[in-house]
């Protein structure tokens, strides 16, 4: 038996519902003023307009792209590759305007002392050059847990062919510091160089807190 379907969207004004019926193929249309101090608000209020319960429901909304682009996200650390700790701040060669010789780039999302970096490496070929130091990420497990970190991005250097490292030091973090929201570059954007994919992990662990919280509070 087919389910009815209500997808919702919350942006920053309004928070537009629809809600699927496949037994009599209707399609309703609901439209509310989103509520900023309570976004779930707005969502109940317009499904229970629907007279009719929704067993699948699909959610977009751009309050996490606002909490990233505001930087309202969580106090968040970095354990790295030692060597790769300012990888956030170099960058690559490109430039979003190459002329412009006093360009400043976007600060990082989080500061150097909240960046820290371990021994270990994988090679190129996936093979493991230098076993990771498992004592080096508790110090700094602890080290960022201390400086109030509520989310931890692992960044690794070839993590893409290789996530094994990434994959223990997340445990460790886990087990070190318990409720904080770990992403590791391996599961968050598993592509070569590493600027892309360190961004792409600092900018998920920044948010993750607040994702987590949100989605749970809804369901």
């Amino acid at each position: 038996m087919s389910r009815r379907i209500a997808g919702v969207d919350v942006g920053g004004t309004f928070t537009d519902l629809v809600l699927h019926d496949p037994a009599t193929g209707r399609l309703s249309l609901g439209k509310l003023l989103t509520t900023p101090e309570d976004p779930r608000r707005a969502i109940l209020e317009g499904l229970a307009g629907f007279g009719a319960a929704a067993e699948i429901v699909v959610h977009g909304t751009t309050l996490i792209t606002n909490a990233l682009i505001e930087r309202r996200g969580a106090p968040t650390g970095r354990i790295t590759t030692e060597g790769f700790r300012d990888v956030l701040e170099i960058g690559s060669e490109l430039r979003y305007d190459t002329f412009d010789l006093q360009i400043e780039r976007p600060r990082p999302l989080f500061g150097r002392a909240h960046r820290l970096t371990v021994r270990g490496r994988i090679g190129a070929g996936d093979a493991v050059v230098l076993p990771l130091d498992e004592a080096g990420v508790r110090g700094a497990a602890r080290a960022l847990g201390r400086a109030g970190a509520r989310s931890i991005a692992i960044a690794f250097f070839n993590a893409w062919c290789n996530d094994a490292h990434e994959r223990r030091a997340k445990a460790i973090v886990e087990a070190e510091l318990g409720d904080v929201a770990v992403s590791t570059s391996a599961e968050i954007g598993p592509e070569i160089r590493e600027y892309e994919r360190f961004s792409t992990t600092a900018a998920n662990a920044y948010v993750a807190p607040i994702a987590e919280r949100y989605l749970g509070e809804l369901a």
